[in-house]
């Protein structure tokens, strides 16, 4: 069965090589149609504590760890990437 992937943003990481990630999710209401919004808190393990607070993660199910624990950072989600820079050749002028 392959294992389930989660992104969501880490909203505390004082837990030590652990984190807290809120995975938020959009549901359609069953009786008025309406779009709402639905969020969960996964404990993932952080084995560097290398993640902080406002990050945005992608997180993967593993084996519990412990009670609460059964999710694993994978990476971290690149959401301000800044475009690489283009060159544009001129052409030369006589």
């Amino acid at each position: 069965m392959p294992k389930r992937v989660l992104t969501g943003m880490i909203v505390s990481d004082k837990g030590e090589k652990t984190v807290v990630v809120n995975v938020e999710r959009k549901v359609k209401h069953p009786l008025y149609g309406k779009i709402i919004r639905r969020s969960k808190k996964y404990h993932a393990h952080d084995e560097a504590n290398e993640y902080k607070a406002g990050e945005t993660v992608r997180i993967e199910e593993t084996a519990p760890m412990s009670k609460l624990k059964t999710w694993k950072v994978i990476e971290r989600v690149n959401t301000h990437a800044t475009p690489a820079r283009v060159e544009i050749d001129e052409p030369a002028t006589a």
